[in-house]
């Protein structure tokens, strides 16, 4: 099989890579991707994820059997129906499913009626209103741009000024622009929270091993939200009565209601959840692998990757199989000011000497150097018995490196140690 995945960070790295395993796979394209994919036999292939007609036009030419999407603005932009209409094979949800993380008012809307347990929330595009809202509820409440926003639309405000400003850069300050112009005002939930993801082959779907992102900047989850600071997997702390319960009263439900309202989902339904005190939440939906939990997933799946796209492509039942024992570790290495603004062109450091698994995300090469080319700039993942052995042997590594222009938490894992 030849293997088409689209997308450029870490994520598709690792999903990528996880293709190559199999003995079915003669190639994997990436477009675009990025440099530091070549280094584990990746091609590049130099063409935008937007751009639908070039796209397809590649999948044809080099004989693909299936393309996997990667990113969620592909799919709210309807790469899935683009390509479907020109008889390819392709991994994802429909546009009109895609939105489910395209829209977190038709995700909150969709949850009310279908009673799929979730916080108490009500959307607003008027500031006035809005603010009364909040004044209403106080704090600490939670502030979410409508729209997609690079996981970064959401803000925790522990006040209520802190709220109202949040509110007024979204609605006036266009902080997201077109995302920004509806904002969701939710309660806070408290909790403990993980990530439950799922193959999805319209009514048929195939829970995967849950892990655990870090979503604030710096250690102890302080600083701003970004799109993923690290993760591991499995979560072992967190029962797996506890995991059950989920996939039965908001899995379950969500895969027949997105069948009810027409509009069937398949690819990869990433639900992120919130363990409260009355079972299982959800915080958010989205239509696609996540970054940086798919680095630590991946790997510990024993069945063939490919070989399972394929056969829900062509409604078989997939055999999927995960490792059993130990927990894998992944630390971003991201740039210094994200997830606001950062210096991009900085030099890598030597990375020869790492034994730890390297996903690439933003990176570019400048005469034959790695160079950094975006806010969160690659992963490092490691499979240890323990998170304490994994986290010992990971930093070990990582912090002997001189990274001049970069940070990373020094923390991932450590809410599984307390």
């Amino acid at each position: 099989m030849k293997i088409l995945v689209i997308g450029s960070g870490g994520r598709e790295h690792a999903i990528a890579k996880k293709f190559l395993e199999s003995s079915r796979v003669t190639a994997v394209f990436v477009a675009k991707g990025n440099a530091g994919m070549q280094k584990d036999g990746i091609q590049l292939v130099d063409i935008d994820e937007n751009n639908h007609v070039e796209l397809i036009a590649f999948a044809k030419k080099a004989a693909i059997d299936f393309t996997f999407v990667g990113p969620e603005v592909p799919l709210a932009a309807g790469i899935v129906d683009d390509f479907e209409s020109e008889g390819l094979r392709i991994f994802g949800p429909r546009k009109n499913a895609a939105i489910i993380e395209g829209s977190k008012d038709f995700a909150k809307q969709l949850m009310k009626k279908y009673h799929i347990p979730t916080a108490k929330s009500e959307t607003f595009t008027d500031i006035v209103r809005a603010v009364d809202y909040i004044e209403e509820n106080g704090a600490p409440i939670v502030i979410k741009a409508d729209g997609l926003a690079a996981g970064k639309g959401v803000v925790v405000a522990e006040t209520v000024d802190e709220a109202v400003d949040a509110v007024v850069a979204m609605l006036s300050g266009n902080k997201f622009g077109k995302s920004g112009a509806r904002v969701v005002i939710e309660e806070f939930l408290v909790g403990e929270e993980f990530s439950l993801l799922n193959f999805v082959k319209d009514d048929q779907f195939y829970p995967m091993i849950i892990a655990q992102d870090h979503k604030r900047a710096f250690d102890d989850d302080k600083g701003s939200n970004t799109g993923g600071m690290g993760a591991y997997a499995p979560v072992a702390h967190i029962a797996q009565s506890v995991v059950d319960d989920a996939v039965e009263t908001i899995v379950k439900p969500t895969v027949e209601a997105m069948i009810e309202e027409g509009r069937s989902f398949t690819g990869i339904l990433y639900a992120g959840l919130i363990l409260t005190e009355t079972g299982p939440k959800v915080i958010e939906f989205n239509a696609r692998f996540g970054d940086p939990e798919t680095q630590v997933v991946l790997p510990r799946l024993t069945s063939d990757f490919a070989q399972i796209i394929d056969d829900l492509l062509d409604n078989r039942t997939p055999e999927i199989t995960w490792e059993a024992d130990g927990v894998t570790l992944g630390v971003v290495v991201a740039s210094n000011g994200y997830p606001e603004d950062y210096q991009n062109e900085i030099p890598l450091p030597d990375l020869s000497q790492i034994t730890s698994e390297i996903y690439y995300a933003g990176v570019k090469e400048v005469a034959g150097q790695l160079v950094s080319n975006g806010g969160r700039v690659l992963l490092f993942a490691r499979s240890a018995k323990t998170i304490a052995k994994a986290q010992e042997e990971l930093y070990t590594e990582i912090d002997q490196v001189k990274f001049d222009g970069f940070f990373y938490r020094h923390d991932i894992g450590s809410k599984a140690l307390r």
